[in-house]
């Protein structure tokens, strides 16, 4: 059974459903209200698009710790019915139905029980597997629009059957998605009627994974083996953490203790569960499931990371010590223990060649670059230590932000600048190349003509004059060369933040090269290059 709450992030958040807002990360919409579904607003939708089919759509940053401890009372509530709940991210959670459901008498009186136990617009899914039954929860998602109940179970034995008519994009892999169209298939019943093995041979495990989850089983076969006991890793603090952060912080030691056993095994763990007790005996326990591990949305089995373990069991306690009184714990936390539930082989890690720098090619520098900035954040809060993330835009400032180093993965090949940024839709876009130092605070200065006039620019973006002289600090310096001027003229539709300037290149005969802006009749030094 899946419980979803649809768009949990802007619950979370308190937007009601009826105002247009939209949660962003790395500008691409990652969840929005059904006022923004309604003007044409879609999910992995640029931001710059999303606003442009709706004006008025409110931007919000995700809060993923937010979302976690907001999200606790419905894990509460489910347990109720079973101890074992495996959440997969904030807002979606599952467990096995076959106990709950015989003792409640049967799947549908048990998910009307859980739709009248959960104090949140829930959405119930019940299928034979993890994939259909979120597939299910979304269909019982569209069928409440209709008014009927919002919950879909999928009989026993007709997975296939339920998955076939679904298209490739269920699958949450675009590359496979379009490689697969490219051959002629387009649902997940073309797909299921392939052969395994040449699935296999041709597109790897991920595109088995893929494959078996098309036919209605799951992404890999069950294993009744129960891991490792070696693999179990444990602390008791002393004293006791009546705190989030001291806890957190050993937690981090836990994580990277557990990476490292599991990374000499070359296993990875896919489920995983916190264990917290506290000195009168109250325990928390939760079930986290690697979030792609229960589809086909990964390339390979990746695991839960040092990171990602680090910030479950962050959320977790923080959704324990600072929930309602009746509910939070009486004492502070003396134990932690990190058990993993599933362990699998790590065959999706691609390995780089060794001396190629950071960003998943060095492995051992990438690897201790996050450990270090882990154990940063487990002393001084997940937002202490940020990275640089390309955001796309036209202007040097805009181009560039600085993201929590716990959203993104450190590990991971990126590319300098991604295609989707440097092209459309960013036309006005200054060219290559980039300068180096931007100012936070742009530096007002005068552009002068040859009479010692201020240059302005007209209607028609031309310049009155050409630029010869540039006074900054009191001091004048003569312009030798220019470029320029690249207009833009943006968010016409908001009176309040509308924007209309004129950007030139200017190099002075000190050798500097500087962007200056003209804005509202006033200049000013954006940036400066080497």
């Amino acid at each position: 059974m899946t419980v979803w709450v649809p768009d949990w992030p802007l619950f979370a958040a308190g937007v009601p459903a009826d105002e247009p807002a939209a949660v962003f990360v790395a500008n691409r919409v990652v969840a929005c209200t059904a006022a923004a579904r309604a003007a044409d607003v879609r999910r992995h939708m640029r931001r710059r698009e999303a606003q442009a089919r709706c004006p008025s759509l409110r931007v919000l940053d995700r809060d993923v710790e937010r979302d976690a401890r907001m999200f606790e009372p419905v894990v509460q509530a489910l347990e109720a019915f079973t101890p074992r709940v495996e959440i997969t991210r904030p807002g979606r959670c599952a467990f096995p139905t076959l106990g709950p459901s015989r003792y409640f008498g049967g799947d549908r009186a048990l998910a009307d029980r859980v739709v009248a136990a959960v104090d949140q617009p829930v959405m119930v899914g019940v299928a034979d597997g993890p994939f259909a039954a979120e597939h299910a929860a979304r269909t019982a998602y569209v069928a409440a629009q209709r008014g009927d109940p919002p919950v879909w179970i999928v009989e026993p034995g007709s997975v296939a059957e339920y998955l076939a008519p679904l298209s490739l994009t269920a699958l949450e892999q675009p590359d496979l998605a379009d490689v697969l169209r490219r051959l002629g298939l387009h649902t997940l019943g073309d797909f299921a009627a392939l052969p395994a093995a040449d699935v296999l041979g041709r597109f790897g495990p991920a595109g088995a994974e893929a494959h078996r989850l098309a036919r209605g089983l799951d992404a890999r076969p069950l294993r009744t083996a129960p891991p490792p006991l070696d693999l179990v890793v444990s602390a008791e603090l002393d004293p006791p953490a009546d705190q989030v952060a001291p806890a957190a912080f050993v937690a981090r030691g836990l994580a990277d203790e557990l990476h490292r056993r599991l990374d000499a095994r070359g296993s990875v763990c896919t489920r995983l569960v916190v264990i917290a007790e506290t000195e009168n005996g109250e325990r928390s326990e939760r079930v986290w499931r690697h979030a792609e591990s229960s589809s086909a949305g990964s390339t390979g089995t990746s695991g839960l990371g040092a990171g990602a373990i680090a910030d479950r069991v962050r959320w977790q306690l923080d959704g324990w010590i600072n929930a309602s009184v009746r509910q939070r714990p009486t004492a502070g936390i003396v134990h932690l223990e990190l058990h993993p539930d599933e362990v699998v082989a790590a065959d999706g890690r691609q390995l780089g060649l060794p001396g190629e720098g950071f960003g998943g090619r060095d492995t051992g520098a990438a690897d201790r670059a996050v450990r270090a900035i882990a154990r940063v954040q487990g002393l001084l809060g997940a937002d202490a230590v940020s990275v640089p993330e390309y955001a796309g835009g036209r202007d040097p400032d805009e181009q560039l932000r600085l993201v929590p180093a716990g959203a993104v993965d450190l590990t991971a090949d990126r590319p300098a600048v991604h295609a989707d940024w440097v092209a459309a839709p960013w036309p006005g876009r200054l060219p290559n190349p980039s300068p180096a130092t931007v100012h936070p605070q742009p530096l007002p200065v005068d552009v002068l003509d040859g009479t010692g006039r201020v240059v302005m620019v007209d209607g028609r973006c031309t310049p009155t004059a050409p630029p010869e002289r540039l006074r900054v600090d009191g001091r004048s310096h003569r312009i030798d060369s220019w470029a320029g001027p690249w207009p833009v003229d943006e968010r016409w539709w908001d009176p309040e933040r509308h924007s209309r300037r004129a950007r030139f290149q200017v190099v002075t005969d000190d050798g500097t090269a500087r962007l200056v802006v003209l804005e509202r009749g006033r200049w000013s030094v954006a940036a400066t290059y080497d």
